[in-house]
């Protein structure tokens, strides 16, 4: 044994070097396994939805025509900050409903849709063969020329019909024409963040045939459609199955691990979801107690992979139930119903909105244009609420960092924050950064700096600071 004296005390140790290398060596090799399957929540750029659209229907301007639908919805319905506020039922300071409606109109006309998907499966629903492979061919092009105009969002993909009977056999051809005929308009390149959506996964083995197909296509020794590991595939949870297995045990791991590093992404899809549920249409709504479950077993099993996780949409449409016809004008009672038809159903999608936000799950489905400046005022809004209070939370953290504080909250509520309740605080902010609600400079006004988020740990950063790193 050694020892050594410090303010009078004597330290010593029993376990010498021959003893505790080896199980400091095993130790790192375990934690370094650990690591490599669950790398943490990732600091880059998640979009804050995906909105949907037949792939009959795509264009290279899609984007740039939903926003515009989106623009004129609100210009009808919520045409100032304050009208907009009242009709999606956010109750705000005067200020702070300013800057939300102001944040939305300038996204809107900006970058109005920030993930697309070209959807061959329940949006598309089924056709002729000769009818969807010419579908297919066709969204290919649009997305070529999209490429080649900088139209497209920054996020896209497609999705094809599941690998399941009946239905295997049509989503693998539909993606063998699109991708054959993309690699042909784009010698080979893909769009930036492109994705395969496969819905309704319920085995390991169709992510696996998945994995083969994108090796066919990138070429297994030779040349191929595409650079080598450049496709990347999502997958949706819609049955039971996909959260419990046959055997008792969830499958989610390990139809990631199946997919040799390939899978970016899961979505739960609500409404087929509450179907296999058994449970009635007149129920399935996203906010359900089964999709409750359903998302916390995913954020169980998949929390810390580093897979983004999107939850599903509100299918209440703000639709106006009557149209303005040629040479016609609504009388004030249609006028009065078109409102209140879409200001309910806007109420209804922010609600839910923030519920998922509540419950960690950051981005979501849209599945209507006049869902656009509701899904960003919800995000918005979620995050400049707090911004104040998280901010002074967090840099009274940092600059007391070795213990714990008692801070006050605005509502002279006393608050005792740890070290897990800072990591909540971290969490807030680089979840804000990466949907891009908040800017460096709110972070910078925490005393946080970039480098130091990236760590994505609040013990990190006190370590670092207090030189034990």
């Amino acid at each position: 044994m050694d020892g050594w004296v410090s303010c009078g005390m004597a330290v010593t140790r029993s376990l010498d070097p021959d003893i505790l290398d080896p199980l400091l060596t095993r130790l790192n090799s375990e934690n370094s396994a650990y690591a490599r399957v669950y790398p943490g929540e990732p600091i880059g750029r998640q979009p804050v939805h995906t909105i949907y659209g037949g792939g009959h229907l795509f264009r290279r301007d899609s984007a740039r025509r939903l926003g515009d639908l989106a623009l004129a919805s609100m210009a009808e319905y919520g045409p100032d900050a304050e009208s907009f506020a009242r009709a999606i039922g956010f109750e705000g300071e005067t200020a702070l409903e300013r800057s939300v409606y102001e944040r939305v109109v300038d996204k809107l006309k900006r970058e109005p849709v920030e993930d697309f998907r070209i959807d061959f499966e329940d949006g598309y629903g089924t056709r002729e063969e000769a009818e969807e492979d010419a579908h297919a061919a066709q969204a290919a092009v649009e997305v070529a020329q999209g490429m080649k105009a900088g139209t497209l969002p920054p996020f896209i993909g497609i999705r094809i019909k599941n690998f399941g009977l009946g239905t295997c056999e049509r989503g693998i051809r539909t993606l063998d024409i699109f991708l054959t005929a993309l690699s042909g308009l784009t010698g080979g390149k893909l769009p930036e963040n492109f994705v395969v959506m496969l819905p309704k996964l319920v085995a390991a083995g169709q992510v696996r045939t998945m994995v083969e197909l994108f090796e066919t296509f990138e070429g297994r020794g030779g040349e191929g459609l595409f650079p080598r590991g450049s496709l990347k595939m999502e997958f949706m949870v819609e049955t039971t199955q996909s959260v419990i297995d046959s055997n008792g045990a969830c499958p989610l791991p390990e139809f990631v691990r199946a997919s040799k590093g390939r899978c970016i992404a899961a979505a739960l899809g609500v409404y087929d979801y509450t179907a296999s549920l058994g449970i009635t249409a007149n129920q399935q709504r996203i906010d359900h107690r089964g999709c409750d479950f359903a998302r916390h077993v995913m954020q169980v099993a998949l929390g810390g992979s580093g897979l983004f996780l999107s939850d599903g949409a509100t299918n209440i449409m703000p639709t106006p139930p009557h149209a303005v016809q040629p040479g016609a004008s609504l009388t004030s009672a249609q006028r009065e119903e078109n409102a209140r038809t879409v200001h309910d159903a806007w109420k209804l999608n922010f609600g839910h909105v923030r519920r998922s936000l509540m419950h960690g799950w950051y981005q979501g489905w849209d599945l209507n244009p006049a869902q656009l400046p509701v899904r960003y005022a919800a995000v918005y809004s979620y995050f400049l609420e707090y911004l104040p209070e998280a901010t002074r939370r967090l840099r009274n953290f940092v600059e007391k960092a070795a213990r714990a504080t008692l801070v006050r909250s605005d509502s002279g509520v006393g608050v005792f924050d740890d070290a897990a309740t800072a990591q909540g605080l971290l969490t807030f902010f680089i979840q804000g950064l990466r949907r891009r609600a908040i800017s460096d400079e709110d972070l910078a006004a925490t005393g946080v700096t970039r480098e130091e988020i990236a760590t994505r740990s609040f013990n990190a950063i006190v370590r670092r600071r207090l030189g034990t790193m």
